[in-house]
Parts: C-alpha cells; sequence; structure tokens
C-alpha cells in the first residue's frame, strides 16, 4: 500500500483503540511512523537533497553566455556541445572538466534558456484521472517477450489491453504483431471482458492501425483493415503523439506489460506450443482478478478496480459485444501450430479465432 493508505489504515486501527505498539506489529513499522501517521493524515514530503558542488559549477556562467548568444544567430551557426567543451578548452582552460559534464549541462539548460527568452513552450504533466461506467478508458500496446518453445529461445510480442479505470488487464502472446495479431488481441479482451470500453482507447501509431501521422496533430491515416474492424466495434480510438512524449499519453499499459514480464515471466516460461502458454497467460489474468480483496466476481466490465484490489461498482451498463466479423481475404492452415494469412506474417493464435473485417 502507499504511504497514504498506510497512514490512513493506521488511524483508522487506532480510533477503533488499538494501541502504537499493535501498530507498530501489524503494519511492521516504527514509533516515528505511527506518531507521524496520527498527527497528520498527509505524509511530510521527502526533503530535497542539496546539490553537490561540481567542477562545471565556476564554468556554468560560461555557458549560459555562449547558449544566450545562440538565440540570435543563425540556426545552422550555433553551438553544438563539442563546440562549447572546445571553447572551455582552447579560452578558458578548463582541463578539470570533461565532456560529459558539459553535455548533461547543456541539455538541461539549452531548453531552460530558450522558455526565459519566451521561445519556447513550456512542458507540463498533468495527472491523468479515469472514471468507470460511461466514461470508462483503455490503453492498447505490444510488447516484446521472450520464451522458450519446444526446448528453444524465442522471442515473441505480447499484446496488453488495459482498463484505464480499474487498471486490469488481459494478455495474449502472438508471434508477431502483425495486423491479425493486433484484431485477435482485441476479440480475445472483448470476450474476456465480456463488452467493448464505451469511452476511448489509447493507441501509439503502430502500422497495424495508422498508415501515416499528419503532421503533429491527432490526426491519422488509418489503414482500410483497421477503419472496418473498430467500426463494427464501434471502438473510439486515441492516438497518442509519436516518440517518447506519446509513450506517457498512454503509461498504465507501458507499465503493466513491465510488470507481467518480471512477475510472470520470470522464469521464462517452457511450453510446448503457443496454445499452452496462453492458456497459462489466462490462468494468470482470471487468478489476479480474483485476487483477496475481491468483492464482486467477474466480469465487471462497467466497475473499476482499485490498487488495493476493491470492486467500485457502477450504475451503468457496459457496451453489448458483438461478434467478430468475418474475413474475406484468403486465410491458410500452417503447419505448425501457428496461423498465416495469404502473404503475410505467422502469428501464434488458433486458426478458428483469425477473424476480422473484409477490405
Amino acid at each position: 500500500m502507499s504511504k497514504i493508505e498506510l497512514y490512513a489504515a493506521i488511524r483508522r486501527d487506532s480510533r477503533a483503540g488499538m494501541a502504537s505498539r499493535a501498530l507498530q506489529h501489524k503494519y511492521g513499522v516504527g514509533f516515528r511512523t505511527v506518531q507521524k501517521a496520527l498527527a497528520s493524515a498527509w505524509p511530510t514530503p521527502r526533503k530535497k537533497l542539496q546539490s553537490r558542488p561540481s567542477r562545471l559549477d565556476r564554468y556554468k556562467s560560461l555557458i549560459d553566455q555562449m547558449l544566450r548568444a545562440d538565440l540570435d544567430a543563425p540556426r545552422k551557426q550555433r553551438h553544438t556541445t563539442k563546440r562549447i567543451f572546445d571553447r572551455l578548452l582552447s579560452e578558458h582552460d578548463a582541463v578539470e572538466v570533461s565532456y560529459q559534464m558539459v553535455r548533461a549541462y547543456v541539455a538541461q539548460r539549452r531548453p531552460e534558456i530558450r522558455i526565459e527568452a519566451g521561445l519556447g513552450p513550456v512542458e507540463a504533466f498533468i495527472t491523468q484521472s479515469h472514471r468507470p461506467g460511461v466514461e470508462a478508458e483503455a490503453e492498447v500496446d505490444f510488447g516484446d517477450v521472450t520464451i522458450r518453445l519446444a526446448g528453444e529461445l524465442v522471442r515473441c510480442v505480447m499484446f496488453s489491453l488495459r482498463l484505464s479505470y480499474s487498471g486490469k488487464a488481459v494478455h495474449r502472446v502472438f508471434a508477431s504483431g502483425g495486423q491479425e495479431a493486433f484484431f485477435e488481441g482485441h476479440i480475445h479482451a472483448f470476450r474476456v471482458l465480456g463488452g467493448v470500453p464505451i469511452g476511448k482507447i489509447r493507441y501509439d501509431n503502430l502500422k497495424a492501425a495508422v498508415a501515416r501521422v499528419l503532421g503533429f496533430s491527432r490526426a491519422r491515416v488509418e489503414t482500410p483493415c483497421w477503419t472496418a474492424f473498430r467500426e463494427h466495434y464501434g471502438i473510439e480510438p486515441f492516438y497518442c503523439r509519436p516518440g517518447k512524449q506519446g509513450a506517457h499519453e498512454k503509461g498504465g499499459v507501458e507499465g503493466d506489460i513491465g510488470w507481467f514480464r518480471r512477475n510472470r515471466l520470470v522464469p521464462i516460461p517452457e511450453v510446448a506450443t503457443p496454445a499452452e502458454l496462453n492458456t497459462l497467460i489466462d490462468a494468470w489474468d482470471e487468478a489476479e482478478r480474483k485476487s483477496p480483496g475481491t468483492s464482486a466476481s467477474w466480469p465487471r466490465p462497467a466497475c473499476g478496480w482499485n490498487s488495493t484490489t476493491t470492486w467500485r461498482s457502477s450504475s451503468a451498463s457496459p457496451a453489448r459485444c458483438p461478434e467478430p466479423p468475418r474475413w474475406t481475404r484468403p486465410v491458410r492452415q500452417a503447419s505448425s501450430p501457428l496461423c498465416t494469412t495469404s502473404g503475410g506474417p505467422q502469428h501464434a493464435s488458433p486458426m478458428a479465432t483469425v477473424t476480422g473485417p473484409g477490405p
């Protein structure tokens, strides 16, 4: 539990008459922690560590002058980090300064100086908040995983659809992250959830869905099959920004994939077929949904699951999950436990479940 939840639990038990020593034994904390929790429901923020002196301190003002001079210089004739480092050596004999020190300082100060001069936007972060029911949202992403398939190490991809409010996710492993695997992952997740999230589903700009990114806007040119697929299910997509900035817009599913790898796929699972691994994953997901603290049965797609694994109910009804559309392009059975589409890559999913819209 978080520190705020710990303080709340200590205060609750104290009001019920539990002594300080009993609180220490129950929660595994010391005397000071109990006293702080009883004194205030909000934890005291940590003190910021004072920055240690650096050999670069005496040269920081000189670097700032060079960066400020670049504000009026032509774009192709501005100081690079290498040029700043060379000037410090030749003009100021800064032999005690390393290139790595200068590079780290320039990377931090260059955008700050532009902002101070009114030439750059100030980046800010707003904590995401999600509501259950009609405001239900989700996030989707692929992540690399390694398994031991029939005695050999094989690199696969794992599809994850995570409910933003509840934090619960559905996973599926495929041989690659092609469009058929992308569709099959959605179909499996909707079947497990019992419906389609009514709100937006966040995606990055993966090739299975996006054919082209249009400038710096949210507009995208979608692939025809994905457009037909999402219209069939009534999916409202939200495309994140390209690059690392977009990863912060769907940090929930990014963290979920990392958590699943560390907690479910360590040590590396050894299976005979991909279907056997997906059966294990379904069992792990089901056990997670039925972990201690659950006060309602699964599925509850119109409800949420908070960090303490307690259901929060909602009166709203989930969207109905329609039957999967059928492919009109040819699909053939592979000789391995995988399946393929005509001219496409192999995917670790049963032949009967590879369904989707026609072109």
